[in-house]
């Protein structure tokens, strides 16, 4: 009787061993086939569209659908804006004070821009053909991690 209460009191041992080892090999990232965290990024597609003669923006994908929308993206992320010239004459894309524009879109032709906005701001687009015409804003806001709270909302996490 004493062998048989040694030996289960080992085999306990031994499997609480053997657990807390593959939950240590297995939290820390040994098995997993992805990354666990991916590099986080905003994406938006907005259209170039002629309208009774004058030119707008309209937002697709990522955005809300009214002409010439507020735009808002992340300081320290990618952002990843695809533009696209449904119009009917060639148009261009400029974000003043991020200092980024697509080339000259013909009808049809589309261009991703890739941005990696490092400040907070609010920054004016238009539309850079023979003189600036602006069309709205784009906006980038820095978000606090939950470890950065302070005070009341520290508590509710």
């Amino acid at each position: 009787m004493d062998k048989n209460k040694t030996f289960v009191i080992l085999a306990i041992i031994l499997g609480m061993s053997v657990m807390i080892i593959g939950i240590s090999y297995i939290g820390g990232g040994n098995v997993r086939h992805v990354e666990i965290f991916w590099q986080e990024r905003v994406e938006q597609t907005v259209a170039f569209e002629d309208v009774d003669g004058k030119v707008q923006l309209q937002g697709i994908s990522g955005v809300d659908g009214e002409p010439n929308p507020h735009l808002v993206t992340r300081t320290s992320f990618a952002y990843i804006l695809t533009v696209i010239n449904n119009g009917d004459k060639n148009h261009r894309l400029y974000i003043e004070g991020l200092d980024v524009q697509t080339d000259l879109l013909e009808v049809g032709q589309q261009e991703t821009l890739t941005i990696y906005p490092d400040k907070e701001g609010v920054y004016k687009y238009f539309d850079k053909r023979e003189n600036l015409e602006h069309l709205g804003f784009v906006e980038v806001v820095t978000v606090v991690p939950s470890d950065e709270f302070t005070g009341i909302w520290k508590d509710l996490i």
